[in-house]
C-alpha cells in the first residue's frame, strides 16, 4: 500500500495501466486542483504558503474476489476503505457488480463508484441492485481532473458515513 492516513481506497481493475494511472494520479504527493484553483483566484498567482499536499492510500486488486478479499482484510484490521473505484469488466471472475454487492454486503459504509468504458447492465439498474441512487460512475477513458474530484468526493462522503454510523 502506498501513502498513510485514513482516507484508505481501494482500486479494481483488471488492466495494469489503469492501476498505474489511480496510484499516479491520487497518490501522496496529489494536491486538490479545486484549491489550487481557488487560491490562484483569491490570492492572485503566488498563494501566501504552500497548500497541504493530499494523498490517498491505495491498495489495488486485479480481479474483482481479490478486491473483496481485501476489503475483508480491513475491516479486520479495523482499517477499513473510505471508498474503492470497481471496473465493470474483469474478466474471467466476478464483474463489477458482484464485487460491489459482495463489498457492500461486508462493509455498508464503503463508497463504491463504477469506473468503466463498457457495461452490460444499464446505470439505472446497477444503481437499482445496489441500493444506491447516488452511485458515482466514471466512464474510460477519463479526465484525470474529474477523476480526482471524483476521488476527493468519495473520501469526504466515506469519511461522513463512517461517522455517521
Amino acid at each position: 500500500m502506498e501513502g498513510q492516513g485514513d482516507r484508505r481506497i481501494l482500486v479494481v481493475d483488471d488492466d495494469p495501466a489503469i492501476l498505474n494511472v489511480w496510484r499516479r494520479v491520487l497518490g501522496p504527493k496529489w494536491r486538490r486542483p479545486a484549491l489550487d484553483n481557488l487560491e490562484k483566484k483569491l490570492f492572485g498567482a503566488a498563494p501566501p504558503s504552500p497548500a497541504p499536499e493530499v494523498g490517498f492510500a491505495i491498495d489495488t486488486a486485479s480481479q474483482g474476489m481479490e478486491g473483496y478479499q481485501k476489503v475483508i482484510a480491513a475491516l479486520e484490521e479495523a482499517r477499513p476503505y473510505t471508498f474503492a473505484l470497481v471496473d465493470m469488466r474483469m474478466p474471467p471472475g466476478w464483474d463489477g457488480l458482484e464485487t460491489v454487492l459482495r463489498m457492500l454486503e461486508k462493509d455498508p459504509q464503503l463508497e463504491v463508484a463504477i469506473c468503466s468504458a463498457f457495461s452490460d447492465i444499464s446505470r439505472e439498474e446497477v444503481a437499482k441492485r445496489v441500493g444506491r441512487i447516488d452511485l458515482q460512475w466514471l466512464r474510460k477513458p477519463f479526465d484525470l481532473e474529474v477523476a480526482r474530484e471524483l476521488a476527493w468526493k468519495l473520501g469526504e462522503q466515506g469519511s461522513h458515513r463512517r461517522q455517521a454510523r
